[in-house]
This record gives C-alpha cells, structure tokens and sequence, in this order.
C-alpha cells in the first residue's frame, strides 16, 4: 500500500509539472524572443541583442501608456478596497435581500467582460467620462471590487466578533472600534484584495478597448492597438518586462498569504 501510494504521489507530480509546463510554454518563446533584433520577430533569435530593451525605455508613447494604466490601477484599487472593506461590513449585519445584494456586487466578475463593456460605454457616454482617466478609474473599481470583496469577506469569517464588542463596552466610539480593533484584524485580506484589484486593472484589456481612444489609452489598450495594426518588435521585450512584474506580484500575495496563516 505504501509503494502504491508513492508511485501515485509521484504520477500526480509528474502530471503537475507537464501542465505547467504546457501553460507556460508560450513564455520560454516570448522571452527569447525579446533578446532579438528590434527590426523583426524571430525565434531562436538569430542574434543576441538588447535593442528591443532600449528602445522600449527611450519610447514616449509607451512610457505614457504605463503611466495612465499604474494610475487608473492604483486609484482603482484604492477606491476598490475602500468600497469593499465597507461593503463587507456592511454584509455582516441582518439587512432585507442580502443575498441579492451579493450576488450583484459579485456580478461584474460572473457577467462577460464585452457585456460589462458595452453597459459602462453606454453609461459613461452619456456623462462625457469616454476616453478620460475618470472614466477608466471608475469602470475598473466596478470590475476589481468583487475580488476584494471575496478576500475581505473571507477575513471577517474569521474574526471574533467579541473583540469589536469589548473595545464598544470600553468605551471605544464605533470609529475607534474600526480603527483600532476591525481594521487591524482585517488588513492583511484588504492588502490581498488591493493587490489582486490592482493586477487586474493594469491588465484589464476588453473594457480598455470601449473607453480608450487617442487621449486615456493605456498599456493594454496600446498593445493590442500594436498587435491589431502594426506589430512591433517592441512588444517581446515590454511582454517580459510585464512577465516579471506580474511574479513578482504573485510573490508578494504569496508572501502576504503565508503571513496571514
């Protein structure tokens, strides 16, 4: 039983690796490529070369776009973290139809992107906010709320409420009691959730395409523009580059992850 039991550990570790390989094959072609020629594709590259690098940090256009798309994540995954932290506390009470409340808050994550896409064109049309900073900020807290949500939800299942209930009987105002006793308690899932908000907003691509024109286009956006209309060999070594900042991000909610255990 014992011998049969290790040879099944070690097929499902085999089968394990071989997926993860198969999923990331793409980028061991992606990354090789990015140390090519900048004048075209190729792979194996035909020769060493960190051109692509240089002229990607020396490109205005696209050091534009990475600005506008690390300020709508960011003021997206604030204001996310900020209406989901709320959102939730707001969930732990008895309230009439919470179950419907909470199937619509989780809702942007179920609906399909270009659906979302279309409704938020619509809606944000009508008050000018198209191809504007506010706009994205807007349209990508609405997409990114439901993931802080799930995470700070899931960290008040396992606060003891007694704790909120003592520093109330002390003397503590309801503010206090949030800042001193709920959101300490509570930081480490909102930390997950803004992190998780901000990785999707950076990436967000489908509703990029609705709302960003010439003005609020970010990197995505200007990516796929890239793709659609004139691929550029720039494009591998920006593709790495992002490769290696979304590690690094999954090390840190790994990290963050570990910590709250």
């Amino acid at each position: 039983m014992e011998a049969d039991a290790k040879k099944l550990h070690a097929i499902e570790i085999i089968f394990g690796i071989l997926v993860s390989i198969y999923l990331i094959a793409p980028i061991f072609v992606l990354v090789p490529m990015s140390f090519g020629p900048a004048r075209f594709f190729s792979f194996p590259p035909p020769e060493f070369s960190v051109e692509q690098y240089i002229k990607f940090f020396h490109s205005g256009p696209w050091w534009r776009a990475i600005r506008i798309s690390f300020e709508v994540a960011v003021l997206a995954s604030f204001f996310a973290t900020v209406l989901g932290i709320l959102t939730c506390l707001a969930m732990r009470y008895k309230i009439p139809a919470k179950g419907f409340l909470n199937a619509m808050f989780i809702s942007p994550m179920i609906v399909p992107l270009i659906i979302t896409a279309v409704a938020l064109y619509s809606f944000l049309s009508k008050f000018h906010l198209v191809d504007t900073v506010p706009g994205l900020v807007l349209a990508h807290t609405i997409l990114t709320l439901p993931f802080v949500i799930i995470t700070v939800s899931a960290t008040l299942k396992g606060l003891d409420p007694s704790l909120e209930h003592a520093a109330a009987t002390l003397g503590a105002s309801p503010m206090k009691v949030f800042f001193k006793v709920t959101l300490p308690l509570i930081k480490r899932g909102a930390i997950t959730g803004a992190v998780f908000a901000y990785m999707i907003s950076f990436d967000e691509t489908v509703v990029a395409i609705f709302l960003s024109s010439s003005h609020a286009i970010t990197l995505p956006k200007k990516m796929w523009d890239s793709i659609r209309f004139s691929i550029e060999p720039i494009l591998p070594a920006l593709s790495t580059i992002l490769i290696l900042f979304a590690i690094l991000m999954l090390v840190l909610l790994e990290v963050l992850s570990r910590k709250r255990k």
